[in-house]
């Protein structure tokens, strides 16, 4: 088995070239990306530049579809699979996308995200009631104005009148944020990390941070931390990347279809903030009890598959 060029060397030489790669990467990306964008929109180089000034616009809703999934890509598509061939030389082994699922772990995965969201509602608008202290209030100002400017951009990107708007909204911000940031965070940050700790639980915790930082909305950070250590654990139990990438999607493409029906009403708007009213609090205990029910019995499963694999040379 070929060896990565850089598979002996450091965890913290190897976060370094991490930094490097991804930042090359989503430069490199958003400049092909410009370029293609003047044929493809029909706009010259500075309206192009113009336009991405007020990009927030209704007007501008195709062109931030499309900078956001070149983003994703650039940021967390590529890297992962460079990184995997210098860290690892297997690309697939070190991204653990070599082992297949059974549907039934996907229904599993897809069950489990499904029942947690009452209690992640909850824990979203628990995390919004957090002030800072008076000395950090220029500070909470700040994040207030990027939580504002990110939730308009969010809703702007969700607009969709057509079923084939949804698909696309779906594959934006839910199948390519779901692989990318999962073979990044997952695949790459929390291995890293454990290797430089010396611990999974550490490395899936300081990944989840990260992760949740990354996304720069401060009123949504301990629940999007949560999921991240949560996204973590499922990887480590099941061995196999594809049960992370699975839960990632299944709580994006929730909150798009979602919105689409809210859009079309055909649902309630409170719909979206089930579990975190103050009378729907027993509907959230509820949904804590169903996800850990479904995440042990997850847990059980994959435990005893690794067994059953360790024990049978012949499904290694």
């Amino acid at each position: 088995m070929r060896e990565g060029i850089l598979q002996n060397t450091g965890p913290f030489a190897k976060l370094i070239f991490s930094v490097f790669i991804v930042l090359s990467s989503f430069l490199i990306t958003l400049m092909a990306g410009l370029l293609l964008a003047i044929p493809v929109f029909g706009m010259g180089f500075m309206e192009l530049i113009d336009s991405l000034s007020n990009i927030a616009h209704p007007d501008y809703v195709n062109l931030l579809r499309y900078f956001q999934t070149v983003q994703s890509i650039g940021l967390f598509v590529i890297p992962p699979f460079i990184l995997a061939w210098f860290f690892g030389g297997n690309t697939l082994r070190y991204l653990q996308l070599n082992k297949k699922i059974s549907w039934r772990s996907a229904v599993l995965t897809t069950v489990i995200m499904l029942s947690a969201i009452p209690v992640i509602n909850l824990i979203a608008y628990l995390n919004t009631q957090i002030s800072l202290p008076d000395f950090m209030s220029s500070f909470e100002e700040w994040m207030k104005q990027a939580e504002e400017s990110a939730r308009r951009l969010i809703e702007n990107m969700l607009k969709a009148e057509t079923l084939s708007e949804l698909l696309f909204n779906l594959l934006v911000i839910a199948i390519v944020p779901a692989i990318g940031e999962e073979l990044l965070f997952r695949g790459v940050v929390q291995r890293l990390f454990s290797e430089w700790t010396r611990s999974p639980h550490a490395g899936i915790w300081i990944s989840a941070i990260i992760f949740s930082a990354m996304h720069l909305q401060f009123y949504g950070f301990i629940p999007r931390t949560l999921l991240g250590a949560l996204f973590g654990y499922m990887l480590i139990w099941s061995g196999r990347m594809w049960i992370p990438i699975i839960a990632h999607f299944v709580n994006n493409a929730v909150a798009v279809i979602v919105y689409y029906f809210i859009q079309q009403k055909q649902i309630s708007e409170s719909v979206e903030h089930i579990g975190a009213e103050r009378e729907d609090w027993a509907i959230a205990l509820f949904s804590l009890l169903f996800a850990v029910f479904f995440l042990i019995v997850f847990y059980t499963r994959a435990k005893g598959a690794g067994t059953a694999t360790e024990n049978d040379p012949d499904k290694q």
